[in-house]
């Protein structure tokens, strides 16, 4: 495979990637709502020393969007057959966010050279009251409204109560990708923690609200071999916010001995 931007054809599904550098392959998976641009800073350092694929997961980037409702594993089986199309083996993983939820499930159930969990989802979060709340009012009018007020006015109560009260992330999503980022948020990937092998860095900003430091803590002790970097006064981008920093101590992990900037 030849070096910058490529696209096949997964089950139908139009997928976009970018390749640079040579050696050992090494995959940087993106967060929710992102690309593979916010890569850009992590793959120019990498590729100094590895061939870096660079992915937009279906559904985000250049990358075409799912017809149906997908979870973390269809995620993961997607991207176990782009591996399998482009001969990626024993391949080290660096995953922010959501991508931090494909690389566990991956790293799972398959051979890996490495893995870096940076600010990573799959602890299901504890939710409170309020929350759980907000979720069955929201559903029980999406049941009963259209009974009482007929469609088109009970269409337009519901997006009204889901741009009043849902995350940006969920009111910017096509509906499909709606039903995608719900069902993602709600699984548990604790179970799957215990089957990875492969040495593990977590890199984590103590002030990151979306994936606590608790949930860095918590896969520190499920995963046999891992180690936990916290970066402080960082959020949930530790990459973007300290991205020298990021370079030098994941160049360390993967056994670069010169930095290079």
């Amino acid at each position: 495979m030849t070096n910058g931007e490529h696209t096949v054809l997964i089950d139908g599904l139009s997928f976009h990637f970018r390749v640079s550098g040579s050696g050992d392959d090494v995959v940087l998976l993106h967060g929710w709502g992102c690309s593979t641009e916010i890569w850009k800073g992590v793959e120019a350092f990498l590729a100094e020393h590895f061939r870096v694929w660079n992915i937009d997961f279906p559904g985000f980037g250049k990358s075409q969007v799912p017809d149906s409702v997908w979870g973390v594993d269809d995620y993961t089986r997607n991207f176990e057959q782009f591996c399998s199309m482009m001969g990626i083996s024993n391949p080290t993983l660096i995953g922010h966010s959501f991508g931090g939820r494909v690389s566990i499930l991956f790293a799972s159930r398959n051979v890996v050279r490495k893995v870096v969990l940076v600010d990573a989802a799959g602890v299901l979060p504890h939710r409170s009251l309020k929350y759980y709340a907000k979720v069955y009012s929201y559903k029980a009018i999406k049941k009963i409204a259209p009974l009482l007020l007929g469609k088109a006015r009970a269409q337009q109560l519901i997006d009204k109560r889901r741009k009043a009260s849902g995350s940006d992330d969920y009111n910017a999503l096509p509906e499909t990708m709606r039903g995608t980022f719900v069902k993602v948020v709600n699984e548990d990937l604790c179970p799957y923690m215990p089957n990875i092998k492969a040495p593990t860095l977590l890199i984590w900003g103590s002030e990151d609200t979306a994936t606590p430091l608790s949930d860095a803590n918590v896969m520190n002790s499920l995963i046999d071999d891992s180690g936990l970097v916290v970066f402080e006064g960082v959020g949930h981008y530790s990459f973007l916010e300290q991205p020298t920093r990021f370079n030098i101590v994941v160049g360390n992990f993967l056994g670069i001995d010169k930095f290079v900037r």
